[in-house]
């Protein structure tokens, strides 16, 4: 199995956190390789939400990458699992309110399946990089705050 996560402390509350997390037409401010995403069913930023979206894979391609809410508890977490695309790990945003501000993890695990499973290593560093955007969510954020 493949696991990633990070972490950085966001100097804003957590529920503005959240609420900024929880709507997926949010993810191409700050997470790289999303080309297209919208909303395919459910409510936005519910549980059951669907949002159908394309990245940029490898050798440029673009790969469907389609996500699911899981869970949504507000101010607190958001899990999701990927339901479209060759590789579909599940994960989820943990945040905690601190005196700064917010800690907000990233977490990623993926269960590669047939051939995959000798690519582990490769799986790795992606879902690494992958979390470690975060920092660009901090710095999206902050700066609202600062405008």
């Amino acid at each position: 199995m493949a696991f990633a996560e990070h972490e950085v402390l966001i100097r804003r509350d957590a529920l503005a956190v959240y609420n900024f997390l929880i709507d997926g037409m949010n993810l191409p401010q700050w997470r790289r390789g999303i080309r297209t995403i919208g909303l395919l069913s459910g409510a936005p930023g519910t549980k059951g939400a669907i949002y159908q979206q394309t990245m940029t894979g490898r050798a440029g391609r673009t790969i469907p990458a389609d996500f699911e809410i899981t869970h949504a508890r507000p101010g607190a977490e958001i899990q999701f699992k990927v339901i479209a695309g060759p590789e579909q790990p599940a994960g989820g945003y943990y945040l905690s309110t601190e005196q700064a501000g917010t800690r907000v993890r990233f977490a990623l695990e993926y269960q590669p399946k047939g051939l995959l499973g000798l690519m582990n290593a490769g799986i790795q560093r992606t879902m690494k990089a992958e979390v470690c955007q975060l920092m660009r969510l901090k710095d999206v954020l902050e700066m609202r705050t600062a405008a």
